[in-house]
């Protein structure tokens, strides 16, 4: 598949500019991670949209003292007194 894009002058301008710094070899090498890039966000975004509803509904966990001192100690790797 052939695409062929007008975009402004300022653009392009910015393309070459990642072209030169040898960041790409070319626009089209460009414009392809570009849309790799967007696939990947919006299959990231994807996934925590669907954590997110996936703890709304979720019964929920009371928190309580004990609550954070047994994650204080999971995330410090041992036992964590209350401050």
């Amino acid at each position: 598949m052939n695409v062929i894009l007008a975009i402004p002058e300022e653009l392009q301008i910015y393309i070459d500019a990642q072209i030169q710094t040898g960041a790409y070899a070319s626009a089209v090498e460009y414009f392809l991670d570009l849309v790799q890039q967007d696939r990947q966000r919006k299959h990231a975004q994807a996934k925590l949209e669907g954590l997110l509803q996936e703890g709304l509904d979720s019964d929920g966990e009371p928190v309580t003292a004990a609550y954070w001192q047994n994650l204080r100690a999971s995330l410090l790797g041992g036992d964590s007194q209350p401050v």
